[in-house]
């Protein structure tokens, strides 16, 4: 009796503090205040989601390409598309669209951004690059002889830096320059229309011969910041064809202003109707269901806000119905497997606890065919494709973490306050089934599976 009363009082704390952290986690996740007694404005998880295009609209920028002298140049003018295309996206920008034009232009959409003069300034004036030998003032490489330029910190010379991917021929050239001239500087020009500009990007020191293609530029007192922008206008002087800004302007968001507001109480209205659903089918489970469902939008608005690459669209918001209606599904699963064993004779515990036996392979099945969906259309595709695999991806796993595991949590501390009124979780016996007398009825451990002895509509044991 003392152990049973231990268990309810643990339950019941357990149960507060989740129905505190939940009510905080939804006043996070959507209400927008200042802290009392400070100067700092709290934004909620949902009002620092980024959106796309079709949401809240952006900016386009169209280029020329210049053809004249250029061999190959419908293959070129491919590659400095998917390089411009990789190039936003590592700046964070993961739902930038970049296709071609006829036949010497492409178009750049860039969807949600604050400051359209920092996307100019990436992408604005790709020009060539010049890597010049100070004392000599020789053209050592141009952006033509560079494969990759990364930004990052590197522990071991302490400061930040920006690596280099040379080509082949590139990387020759670099190396028999470096060779020559250690001790000397290197200094990196923008060139625009055939003329160099005056200041140089950078200037650094030769302290080795580099002959194997990869070369680190030491940034001194600079910040990992300052690297990443460095290494970003090299990339964009680094595309196979000559471009040139032919016009730019702001895009409105193509499904109207108030496409986000009906939205988010279309999907208001859909959460409630489904909340709904599972407490009359399912009674107490369905309120656990519930429960676990607003955990699940608590921390998928967390993880929307919070990882760089996510850039909500249309098909995201998709991919989030989609894990979400799975979620709801776990939760079906589990309590119909628990239906059929209590209808077959266990008791309520040992019914819950074989019910989540039995469910979770089917869950994970199903859901895992899923994750691996979602993951080769993040490889594989691009722009919007790529967003709904992102969304769909985070829902899966949340999905997998509410059903699997918070929800058997709930379950077992709600069924440690009351674990015999069968009526209250919606279960019932099958027709003819004669019950057994109370002192029959086992109790389960966390460890063990019990069975309560069941009988035929005569009486027999089965």
């Amino acid at each position: 009796m003392e152990a049973s009363q231990m268990k309810k009082k643990s339950s019941i704390i357990k149960l507060t503090l989740i129905g505190v952290a939940l009510a905080i986690g939804i006043v996070l996740s959507v209400c927008s205040f200042r802290i009392p007694f400070s100067f700092y404005n709290y934004n909620s998880f949902a009002s620092s989601i980024k959106l796309g295009l079709d949401l809240k609209g952006g900016i386009y920028a169209v280029y020329d390409a210049e053809s004249a002298g250029v061999d190959n140049f419908d293959s070129k003018l491919e590659g400095t598309q998917k390089r411009l295309q990789d190039l936003l996206v590592s700046k964070g920008y993961s739902e930038a669209v970049v296709t071609i034009e006829g036949k010497s232009r492409l178009r750049v959409e860039v969807p949600d951004v604050d400051t359209p003069s920092a996307i100019f300034e990436l992408i604005g004036k790709p020009a060539e690059l010049e890597f010049v030998l100070d004392n000599t003032d020789e053209v050592v490489i141009t952006g033509d002889d560079v494969k990759n330029a990364e930004g990052g910190y590197d522990s071991q010379a302490g400061s930040a830096v920006v690596a280099l991917e040379l080509t082949s021929e590139g990387g020759k050239k670099f190396g028999k320059a470096t060779s020559a001239n250690i001790g000397k500087t290197m200094s990196i020009y923008i060139v625009t229309d055939g003329v160099r500009e005056e200041k140089p990007i950078s200037t650094a020191t030769i302290q080795d011969a580099i002959t194997n293609g990869r070369a680190q530029i030491t940034m001194g007192g600079q910040d990992t910041q300052a690297a990443k922008d460095l290494a970003s206008q090299i990339m964009s002087g680094t595309f196979d064809v000559k471009l040139s800004l032919k016009e730019s302007s702001t895009v409105s968001p193509t499904l109207g202003e108030k496409a986000l507001f009906l939205g988010i109480i279309a999907g208001a209205v859909g959460l409630f109707l489904v909340m709904l659903f599972l407490i009359l089918r399912y009674r107490m489970f369905g309120v656990i269901a519930s429960i676990a469902l607003l955990i699940y939008t608590v921390l998928m608005l967390f993880f929307l806000a919070v990882f760089p690459w996510v850039q909500l669209t249309l098909p995201g918001i998709a991919g989030i119905i989609l894990s979400l209606g799975m979620a709801v599904d776990g939760n079906i699963v589990i309590y119909e497997r628990i239906r059929d064993e209590y209808r077959d004779g266990k008791s309520i515990l040992a019914s819950m606890h074989a019910g989540f036996k039995h469910a979770t392979v089917a869950i994970f099945d199903s859901n895992i065919t899923t994750i691996i969906a979602a993951i080769v259309l993040i490889i594989f595709g691009s722009g919007s494709v790529s967003g709904f695999g992102v969304t769909l991806l985070i829902g899966i796993i949340l999905s997998l973490f509410t059903s699997l595991l918070v929800t058997r949590g709930l379950c077992k501390w709600f069924t440690n306050l009351n674990s015999t009124n069968a009526k209250l979780y919606g279960l019932k016996r099958r027709d003819g089934f004669v019950e057994t007398d109370e002192n029959d009825v086992e109790e389960i451990t966390e460890n063990d599976e019990a069975v309560v002895p069941a009988t035929n509509s005569e009486g027999a044991q089965i």
